[in-house]
């Protein structure tokens, strides 16, 4: 069932304070009379925005995902333990209904956490509570037909395949290649302990290779379309043990030691080292359009060039990076809302205001806030990072949560229990 409901709309207003104009002197009744004149021809040119609200098909306990160009629904399982997994076709105007393209059996080994789409194909995975052991089934994107199942969680994807890693109970895992359309093991990689790959993708956003961190301070790099060891060096002379961190950011390899006090680079195609950074208890590192950001673990920000190791500048105390987008960091500070700063300064832009973060989809999709009103309806917006700027795309009645967002689209529980499908338009 789908209704179309009329929606409201509008701008967030900047933080800064209102502008008081100087009252107009002279003919009241004419200025007036000029703008009930300019109102009504704006409201005849401007017409509301609508919604179209689409419900999913979903008991109350049911788990949905919005993925691919669809709609995928877990059942919880039945009195006679069966599970099923049911996939609905997101409606298209002039269409506002969802259409069931398929249902599946799903095999009875805990709980499902996470449906997504990849090469044509729908992956589903579960994990077993008691030993958090997981399991990857991969069905026909088209015909719901099951195509294979592995142990282990989908990892990434490569130019060729997919990457999964299976860690047992006693820790040990191995990392496996797998062929999509038929689910054959390409090759396998033994994971160290605790596992922790490192991936770096090519300009297409596929990952070519991925880097593993071995106990013992040797960091190795490895092809990610067949496993082969390409190159590795030792971070730790003398084969001690002790806790250290890797990440990739473009080209390259960046080390945190022990104590976190430091960031040690590495060329990724030849592991070389680059230079050495004294920076604070990091956390991570990420890319900062072309800069480095190390985020501390105690919060706040410390921007790096890439070439020198030089700190360009930082903020250390409470605010969380929270995306990074175009030049513009989103910075969070609890219990404060989220501002914008320019990656490459440091200046602050704009503060957004307060808003909760949905999930979203793919990675270059719009980032969205929500919030509630004093009445409990729900403020959608897209937070615009460049123009600086929460652009309110609608607010809706009926709320509970659980959301997830692929502009225009909207997929959220009600208040009410039931699933729906909101594509939200002007």
């Amino acid at each position: 069932m789908s209704i179309i409901e009329l929606g409201e709309i509008r701008d967030e207003p900047a933080s800064a304070p209102p502008i008081r104009r100087p009252r107009a002197a002279g003919r009241p009744l004419r200025s007036a009379a000029a703008l009930v004149l300019s109102l009504v021809v704006l409201a005849g040119a401007t017409p509301p925005p609508q919604r179209t609200v689409s419900v999913v098909p979903a008991s109350r306990r049911a788990a949905a995902y919005l993925a691919g160009d669809g709609v995928f629904v877990v059942d919880p399982p039945t009195s006679d333990g069966d599970r099923y997994l049911t996939a609905y076709a997101q409606p298209s105007p002039p269409d506002t209904g969802v259409r069931r393209r398929w249902q599946t059996s799903l095999a009875r080994i805990g709980d499902y956490l996470d449906v997504r789409v990849e090469r044509g194909l729908v992956l589903a995975t579960a994990v077993n509570e008691p030993n958090r052991v997981f399991q990857t089934t991969a069905f026909d994107g088209a015909t719901g037909q099951q195509r294979w199942r592995h142990p282990g969680a989908l990892q990434a994807t490569t130019g060729g395949g997919l990457l999964l890693t299976d860690v047992r109970e006693d820790g040990a895992g191995v990392m496996s290649g797998v062929e999509p359309d038929t689910g054959r093991l390409l090759w396998s990689v033994p994971l160290p302990r605790p596992a922790n790959p490192t991936f770096h993708r090519d300009s297409e956003g596929q990952v070519d290779r991925f880097v593993l961190l071995q106990p013992t301070g040797e960091v190795q790099v490895h092809d990610a379309g067949n496993g082969h060891l390409l190159r590795s060096v030792d971070t730790l002379p003398g084969d001690r043990s002790a806790y250290q961190r890797v990440h990739v950011v473009d080209d390259l390899l960046l080390l945190v030691p022990p104590g976190s006090t430091r960031l040690v680079s590495f060329g990724l195609a030849e592991l070389a080292p680059r230079w050495t950074a004294e920076v604070t208890l990091v956390s991570h590192v990420v890319d900062c359009g072309g800069l480095l950001c190390a985020v501390p673990q105690t919060g706040g920000v410390q921007v790096l060039d890439p070439a020198t190791g030089a700190v360009r500048w930082s903020e250390l105390g409470q605010d969380n990076l929270a995306d990074v987008r175009h030049g513009r960091l989103l910075m969070a500070r609890p219990g404060w809302g989220y501002t914008t700063r320019d990656a490459a300064t440091g200046q602050v832009r704009i503060e957004l205001g307060t808003w909760s973060l949905l999930p979203v989809r793919r990675p270059d999709d719009p980032l969205v806030g929500v919030r509630r009103t004093d009445g409990g309806r729900m403020v959608v917006a897209e937070l615009d990072l460049v123009a600086g700027r929460s652009r309110i795309v609608d607010v809706l009645p009926g709320i509970a949560g659980s959301c997830q967002a692929s502009l225009p689209v909207l997929l959220c529980r009600r208040l009410d229990g039931t699933t729906a499908l909101w594509r939200l338009t002007r």
